[in-house]
């Protein structure tokens, strides 16, 4: 339970701060005011996002539907920005509210707040409806494939109610500061978040591929900083800075932050009031005017104000001043009661007309077992249509929906859970249809074919492969390496002797083209199992960094070799680098290398070139990881050489655009490399070099990322 519980527990804590921070200040805010009637607008703004949230989850769970990822991305990406403008509006309200007081501070704050009722209103709402709606869907998502049904719940109310009474904290903690350090403080931290929902929400615009550039990356710290752990997560749910941002959000967040923050901070500008004649002593009549009574209120109102926690004295009317008849507002409760009752009530119309008993078009439910695959697949028509699987068996399974006589699959679902239902939606067009459900463990059912009436296309199908389809690629790849481990052990057999020989500068040029050798391999995420660390490990993660006895191969030496380490010193590390490449070629025939690994490969080598060489973080000293950045791409192209037939025959026009994005990158890479042979390091690029090559490689990791999705060894064959 403890493993389905944490992941709900920390997005309950991050997304429980984020909205948390922006309701407890405006509560301080108006009680510090002295207006804490004015706090049921807060509540009222709370209360309404949170009905919109849990009628969402209602119709999530009783129609079990959810938002297409795009939708979902626009629709927070906009709450994103609307709450940006809304809580930067009130921001600097309360500041020239804060700017004008003087001896009347409670009526003036108290005129300014209670004109802005309704601000208050959306702003809490937008705080927490943001929040919430994405709860209910992360809540929903993870509820289907949760092994314990309770966890997701109780990991979610233990984040929200530590996010609870963090922010109490906060709330207690801001009455008891100076009321002109309150407003500057409490608005200083209102527009530190505000600009991290704005990176927050243009990141959501991006995914949803409204706005460009998601995979352009300012930076990616993801490979030193878990994204996950609970400091990440803290400071993203209050700041949303996460490990890895993109350049349209960093420069969102700075172009936010910095105008703002500059007019924020900026002395406010109090007009000065107009000087009274001599003739007409305004303030002196009206002072002989106020009755006793009326002097005592107003002094223990202001005094109330600076120290809160002084009690009110019921004020005492003049005896001579004329009650006047209030009109009676509309009853709090009833307010309350619609805003809690729209969404509840739209929620149920939803759920009558789109639910899965509606028997709308397109809504069928599909049972998934071994013993009734398929039950309820009639009546198929062209178009779109969403299926309801519901898994009746009693153990996971994998469904397909696929062409029974070539078995090219058109839509899929991976691990439906036993008595869990998940949406399936698919484009239909003219043909024979069926199920094939592959139960965890059983053997594979396919379901009776269906012929659909009508016409149109169909989604385009993805003919599965077999193992047996990928060793002929897998062979080609491992004659590949063998060939070029030859000629690497050539190299760093040289290299070996001019450290020996205390040839420094030499050894220099050699360890060059050496380590380039080794990285065209394609070596990357374990593909040479530990011999891999041993020959390019790096130092990140060992006790001692560079100094660690376990940091050997190309990288210690060219730590050394750039740090003026004498060749007495360095002697064994290259002694010790030959001996492991040669340990390696008589390893490699006996390695055992998982057929399905191989179209990950190509996906998996430029990774880490985006990780480790465009960002430096694997430079020890040489500046030459833009052509390790080179050499990882020449991997790559032989990766796709030997699965290009496959590749070539499911996606020919996906294909066409990986050899571009290919090209593209390799001539950006290009850029950095000097008339002499040398290269630019990769800190001194200038700044749109730097993104260009970020973007280009972003694009085409996008592109590539199909192919293990096309060439993936499925259990419907």
């Amino acid at each position: 339970m403890l493993s389905d519980a944490f992941p709900s527990f920390l997005i309950g804590l991050r997304e429980g701060l984020e909205a948390g921070l922006v309701v407890s200040i405006l509560l301080a805010s108006l009680a510090k005011a002295g207006r804490k009637d004015r706090a049921g607008s807060v509540w009222l703004g709370v209360a309404a996002a949170a009905a919109l949230s849990l009628s969402f989850a209602a119709v999530l769970t009783f129609t079990s539907a959810h938002l297409p990822p795009k939708a979902q991305d626009v629709f927070g990406g906009a709450m994103a920005l609307l709450a940006v403008a809304f809580v930067t509006t009130m921001v600097f309200w309360m500041r020239r509210a804060s700017a004008s007081m003087s001896g009347d501070l409670k009526a003036k704050l108290a005129a300014a707040l209670g004109a802005s009722a309704g601000m208050l209103v959306f702003t809490a709402f937008a705080a927490v409806a943001r929040e919430g709606l994405e709860t209910a869907l992360f809540l929903w998502t993870t509820a289907q494939t949760a092994h314990e049904k309770s966890g997701p719940a109780i990991g979610a109310v233990a984040g929200i109610a530590v996010a609870a009474l963090l922010c109490w904290g906060l709330y207690h903690r801001a009455l008891k500061l100076n009321l002109a350090r309150f407003f500057k403080v409490t608005g200083f931290v209102l527009v530190v978040i505000a600009a991290g929902v704005l990176a927050y929400g243009l990141t959501d615009l991006q995914e949803s591929g409204v706005v460009g550039g998601f995979t352009a990356y300012a930076w990616d710290l993801t490979a030193h900083l878990d994204p996950n752990a609970w400091y990440s997560q803290l400071v993203a749910g209050t700041l949303n800075l996460t490990p890895k941002m993109t350049w349209l959000a960093v420069v969102g967040y700075v172009a936010y932050l910095a105008p703002v923050m500059f007019f924020y901070l900026r002395p406010a500008v109090v007009a000065k009031a107009k000087p009274v004649p001599a003739a007409v002593p305004a303030q002196t009549v009206e002072a002989t005017q106020t009755t006793q009574a009326q002097a005592t209120q107003t002094a223990e109102a202001v005094a109330s104000v600076q120290n809160p926690e002084v009690t009110e004295p019921t004020a005492t009317p003049a005896a001579s001043a004329p009650t006047p008849v209030p009109r009676k507002p509309a009853p709090r409760w009833a307010l309350g009661v619609v805003v809690v009752a729209v969404p509840a009530v739209a929620a149920v119309a939803v759920i009558v007309a789109v639910g899965p008993n509606s028997g709308s078009k397109g809504a069928q439910t599909i049972e998934v077992s071994a013993a009734s695959c398929g039950k309820g697949f009639d009546g198929l028509t062209t178009g779109e249509h969403t299926f309801q699987m519901k898994n009746t068996g009693d153990v996971a399974a994998e469904v397909y929906l696929l062409d029974p006589s070539s078995s090219a699959v058109y839509g899929e679902i991976e691990g439906l859970a036993p008595g869990t239902t998940r949406p399936m939606t698919a484009t239909i067009g003219s043909g024979t249809y069926a199920w094939r459900c592959v139960p965890n463990g059983k053997d594979a059912v396919t379901s009776e074919a269906r012929h659909a009436s009508g016409s149109g296309s169909s989604t385009t199908a993805v003919v599965p492969i077999t193992e047996k389809d990928l060793e002929a690629p897998l062979d080609q790849y491992r004659a590949y390496v063998t060939e070029h481990l030859n000629e690497l052990a050539g190299y760093t057999d040289t290299l070996k002797q001019d450290v020996d020989s205390g040839n420094l500068p030499k050894a220099k040029q050699d360890w060059l083209t050496a380590h380039l050798a080794y990285n065209r391999l394609g070596a990357a995420y374990g593909t040479f199992q530990d011999w891999d660390k041993k020959i390019d490990g790096r130092a990140d993660g060992l006790p001692d960094k560079v100094r660690d006895k376990d940091f050997t191969g190309f990288h210690r030496l060219e730590y050394g070799l750039w740090h003026g380490e004498a060749a007495a010193n360095l002697a064994p590390v290259a002694d010790q680098l030959d001996s492991d490449v040669h340990g390696l070629i008589g390893d490699w025939p006996k390695q055992d290398f998982d057929p399905a690994d191989l179209p990950l490969r190509a996906h998996e080598i430029l990774e880490n070139t985006l990780q480790f060489q465009l960002t430096g973080d694997a430079d020890y000293g040489s500046g030459t990881t833009l052509a390790t950045a080179d050499a990882n791409l020449t991997g790559t192209r032989e990766v796709l050489t030997v699965i290009r037939p496959l590749v070539q025959a499911r996606d020919p026009r996906g294909l066409t655009q990986i050899d571009a994005w290919l090209d593209r990158f390799g001539t950006a890479v290009n850029t950095a490399k000097k008339p002499d042979g040398t290269w630019t390091p990769a800190d001194q690029l200038d700044p749109a070099a730097r993104q260009k090559l970020n973007g280009t490689l972003g694009e085409l990791l996008e592109q590539l990322s199909v192919v293990p999705d096309l060439l993936e060894i499925r259990k419907a064959t």
